[in-house]
Order: structure tokens, then sequence, then C-alpha cells
């Protein structure tokens, strides 16, 4: 995420458009869904894992299709969701590491040939605005990252391959009010002088629900775009950008609140409409088109509030629980 947001969403409001931001490709696909229930260049895998009671979801950009249908490029997005993720639970979070850990290596084989005897050398790169609750994912599991590359210097050039050590490197590059400088520009100097064969990118998202705030996990092949899911498009950080395969993994932490009443104006009108009494009541709501019904929401909402996005009660635990569980299956996945 970035400072920007409100701009964009007031631009995008004055222009009388309405797109609900969503970083998770899994919501996209939701939104997208035609009459049949299918997006044409868009497969769709899902597991259950009884026990922990986690769903994994795995959503394919096949083609260019699938692509402008899905508003993403083409590629891998696996998403993990488990409602159980925002309770303090020390085992059920360490159940979560190791299947994220599995879920790293095998976009690892994807990406870059990984197999469980290699030694990566993986550049970590902290998104976000640590001074900011909801932004600070990025940099807090950067906080609980157990970096190795440094140990060749020290103790020589062989230290890390004795010990059959991974190169792992660390960076939490801020936001540029803060440096002045894009996301990306910092990147291309460390890459040129540290040369990692892959790049981990964490940071904070947008969703489309509130239920997915601090319980839903996204992995993808394609890189990130910092700031899309809150309107606010920057660089991209991606492997032909930045010449190294990136993979990012992200958890939503804020929603529009544009959303939200568009959600809860969708239920009224199901509740009018179950009642005798006051069926048709809503009708006219529910035959509005999605910027029909958003001008509306934002007649109401913007001269009290102006554009907002919201965030849980609890997000300082929520994100504080999240990076450990992210920066442990990050070891999980990368050291033998």
């Amino acid at each position: 995420m970035e400072e920007n947001a409100a701009v964009n969403a007031v631009n995008e409001a004055a222009a009388g458009t309405f797109q609900v931001r969503t970083d998770l490709a899994l919501e996209q696909r939701e939104s997208s869904m035609g009459e049949g229930g299918d997006v044409s260049g868009v497969r769709l895998k899902e597991w259950h894992h009884q026990k922990s009671g986690l769903k994994l979801t795995e959503v394919k950009i096949l083609n260019e299709q699938g692509a402008k249908s899905m508003g993403k490029p083409r590629g891998t997005y696996l998403t993990l969701e488990a409602d159980r993720l925002s309770k303090a639970d020390d085992d059920y979070h360490s159940e979560i590491s190791e299947e994220l850990a599995h879920q790293i290596r095998r976009l690892m084989a994807e990406m870059i040939g990984y197999r469980e005897e290699d030694l990566p050398s993986v550049l970590v790169v902290g998104l976000g605005n640590d001074s900011v609750t909801p932004d600070s994912l990025g940099p807090r599991v950067l906080d609980n990252l157990q970096v190795t590359r440094h140990l060749d210097g020290q103790y020589g050039n062989t230290f890390l391959k004795d010990r059959k050590l991974p190169a792992i490197s660390g960076i939490a590059p801020g936001v540029m009010a803060q440096t002045g400088m894009e996301t990306a520009e910092i990147l291309k100097g460390i890459i040129h002088e540290t040369h990692p064969d892959l790049i981990i990118a964490i940071d904070a998202l947008a969703a489309r629900s509130v239920r997915r705030l601090g319980t839903t996990i996204q992995l993808t092949d394609t890189g990130i775009h910092p700031g899309s899911g809150v309107g606010n498009h920057r660089h991209s950080l991606t492997k032909e950008s930045l010449g190294v395969p990136v993979m990012a993994i992200g958890v939503p932490t804020v929603v529009g609140a544009a959303a939200i009443v568009h959600d809860t104006v969708s239920a009224l009108v199901g509740v009018l409409a179950e009642n005798e009494g006051t069926r048709g009541t809503g009708s006219w709501i529910e035959e509005m088109d999605p910027d029909g019904q958003y001008q509306l929401i934002r007649e109401l909402l913007e001269p009290e509030f102006g554009p907002l996005y919201v965030t849980p009660p609890d997000i300082d635990q929520s994100v504080k629980q999240l990076s450990f569980t992210i920066s442990e299956g990050i070891h999980q996945a990368v050291f033998p």
C-alpha cells in the first residue's frame, strides 16, 4: 500500500467509475465469473485440509484472454485461507507455516528449478511503511528473518556451502515518501551487487471482503505491483523489470469502506426481498449497475467520511502474528 490511495479514490469517484479494490486473484475471479461460473483462460483448483480447516485455492491465468478478464498478469496465484489465523494460537500458526513452506518450495521449483538439496541465494524484500500498522507486514517479516549471506564475508567464502546453508539477505526499502526513490530503483542497485537467484517480496494487500482480512495469505509467481490494491500504481517488481524471478507473498490488511457498504446494501436488498411486506422495496437498487450503486453509496458516505479504507481493531496483534508465521514459512522453505 502507499500514501496516495485517498487521492486516487477521489479521482476515481469524480470520474464516475467504480472498481472494487482488491489484490487477491481469488476475489478478482469471483467478481469476473460468468453465468457458468467459469472465466475463459483461467483454471481453478481447490484443496481442503480437514484437520486444520485450511482452504487452499490455486488460480492459474493461462493466456492473454484470461489475463484481460482478470486484470492480472499470467501466472499462478495460490491463496491460503484459514479463519483461525487471526487467533493467537502458536500451534495453529506453526501448521500454517509448514503449509506455506511447502507452497513456497513448490513455486520455487517452477520458477528457478529449485530442488531440496539446492542452496539458493534469496533476497527477501519487506515492502511497506513500518510506521503505519496495516502497512507494516513486510518490514516486520524482515525483523524475524534469519539472514545468512553476510556469514561468508565474516568466516570465509565457503562457510555457507560447507554447512549447507542458503544465502539469505533482506531489505526493507520503505516507501517513496520516506526515501524519494521507487522501490524498483533501490532493488536494481542491490541486485546488481548481490546477484540473488530469487526475490521474495512481502507486502500488505487490499481485500474485497472483510472476512479475508488477516486470515488469507496469497503467493504468486508474477511479482508484485505496490499500491495497486488501493489504486496507487507504482513501478512493478517483476522478472521483466528486475531481471530476477520475483515471488510475492501478501496478506490483506485493509478493505475499502465503499466495498463494505456495497455488500451491506446487497444483503439489505436480499432481506427485503424475503419479507412479503417489503418485497420489491429494494428492487430499484438491485437493478442498478455497479457504477450506479457506487454513485449512490458515494453520495451518502463521502460528505461525512470521505474515501476510507478500513482495518480490523486488532491489526497490531494480527500483523505481529502473521509476520512471524510468514518468516517461519520462508525459513522452512529454504533451510535444509
